[in-house]
């Protein structure tokens, strides 16, 4: 994940307009806020228009980013939560499930930056969600915006992959089709 490697990429540049979601499970209020605005001080620092959507649960942010693609005209999500582990076993649901859905719509070809911190202790969470230290959230803010730059730079498929007839095709009853 961008944030966390001595090697920082940097942002990169745009030639077009580029618009961002930011999907939000702010279910630790101090932890959220802080992830928000690390978050969008990367976007804004690219230039990038940005929307924030909030979700009641880290469960939720996947299905949020897979309506919000379906529905509008978001280039690239951010993912954010924060997950800290607790005495039962749906901490390891929350956080399997949640990062399976997301790296599934990222195969799909959505460009996200999984930025759901997934943690034992507060502690723990504060540091990653602290801009100055881990910054998890712009790092995942990062990571999106590189991930939309590679769409872009190799394009959309153009359609009629695969097989691709060329001139004329004979049909069993002998007629054609071009």
């Amino acid at each position: 994940m961008a944030g966390h490697s001595d090697n920082d990429l940097g942002l990169p540049d745009f030639d077009k307009p580029v618009k961002v979601a930011i999907v939000i499970a702010p279910y630790y209020s101090s932890i959220s806020e802080a992830q928000l605005t690390a978050a969008r001080g990367v976007l804004d620092k690219a230039g990038v228009t940005h929307e924030t959507i909030e979700v009641p649960g880290s469960l939720e942010v996947p299905t949020a980013i897979g309506i919000a693609a379906r529905l509008s005209n978001f280039d690239g999500f951010v993912a954010l939560g924060c997950v800290i582990r607790g005495a039962t076993s749906h901490y390891d649901v929350v956080v399997n499930e949640s990062a399976r859905a997301l790296t599934m719509l990222g195969l799909q070809g959505l460009c996200i930056g999984n930025g759901i911190i997934t943690v034992e202790t507060r502690e723990q969470a504060e540091e990653r969600a602290d801009e100055a230290r881990l910054n998890t959230a712009g790092g995942a803010a990062e990571a999106a915006l590189h991930l939309i730059a590679l769409t872009r730079k190799y394009g959309k498929p153009k359609g009629n992959l695969g097989f691709k007839p060329s001139g004329t095709i004979e049909i069993a009853d002998g007629s054609t089709r071009a």
